[in-house]
């Protein structure tokens, strides 16, 4: 069963039991996957990697927003953003450890031969593209400048 079709069984359950929450940031994941399979201008189904892409943005999103509200002093505001946040993560792979992630940016780097901060953008690119979906950037980012430096 694609993404695609779990997150509108999930809307239906959630209108059927009339969960707000769920069913806003639902529609929010819907309406992104919508508009990146019109943004192309065909009818195509989107591929998995470019939907769990789409999921992740939408965590991303919300968890920023919600930090700017706890900035602010805002928890009215942070607390729905970080249940939808939740919502949204239940249709992503399980997050790689941070050791593993490490592991992959140290293989990364003697494949490449990657010495200092100059080689960054290399070694950032071949991790990224070899975790897409299953780690955050910025915790690659991080890994991988703790490597370099």
């Amino acid at each position: 069963m694609s993404l695609s079709t779990n997150i509108m069984t999930a809307l239906k359950d959630a209108m059927r039991s009339k969960d707000q929450t769920a069913l806003t940031a639902l529609r929010a994941v819907k309406s992104a996957i919508l508009l990146a399979q019109t943004e192309t201008g065909s009818k195509e189904e989107l591929t998995e990697e470019q939907e769990l892409k789409i999921l992740q943005k939408q965590v991303k999103q919300r968890k920023d927003s919600a930090a700017i509200f706890l900035a602010q002093n805002r928890k009215d505001l942070a607390e729905p953003e970080l249940a939808e946040a939740e919502v949204i993560a239940q249709f992503l792979p399980e997050a790689m450890s941070e050791e593993a992630i490490a592991k992959v940016v140290e293989d990364v780097i003697s494949q490449t031969g990657a010495n200092g901060m100059k080689d960054m953008g290399k070694v950032m690119g071949m991790v990224s593209g070899q975790l897409a979906g299953k780690a955050d950037g910025k915790t690659i980012s991080n890994i991988v400048k703790e490597k370099l430096s």
